[in-house]
């Protein structure tokens, strides 16, 4: 059985399990702009699509959750991504947004 990296605390410092729970925020300079990255684990029953490859994102899968770091934004800015797309997103073109009943090929 494959043992867990577990975090050890610095001395004096804490860390809870809601914090683990809701993953470690980070902050990526990108050519696209700055963003607010956080890493999840996909534990909320819930459904989303990614904006890098259109796919859905099940639930149980881990995943990030990216954001515009300027604060300008709200809720609604942040974005679902698998691991991969995000990391990919800037050697992939955009991804264009059919509607449902549009046939994909044709």
């Amino acid at each position: 059985m494959p043992r867990r990296h577990r975090r050890v605390p610095q001395p004096g410092q804490k860390i809870d399990d809601e914090s683990v729970r809701r993953g470690v925020q980070s902050v990526e300079i990108a050519r696209d702009g700055d963003w607010m990255v956080r890493a999840v684990s996909g534990d909320t029953g819930k459904v989303y699509r990614c904006p890098g490859c259109d796919q859905e994102i099940t639930a149980g899968i881990p995943h990030v959750v990216a954001w515009p770091a300027d604060e300008r934004g709200d809720l609604s800015d942040r974005r679902h991504w698998h691991t991969g797309c995000w990391r990919a997103r800037g050697r992939r073109m955009p991804v264009i947004q059919r509607s449902r009943g549009a046939p994909r090929y044709g």
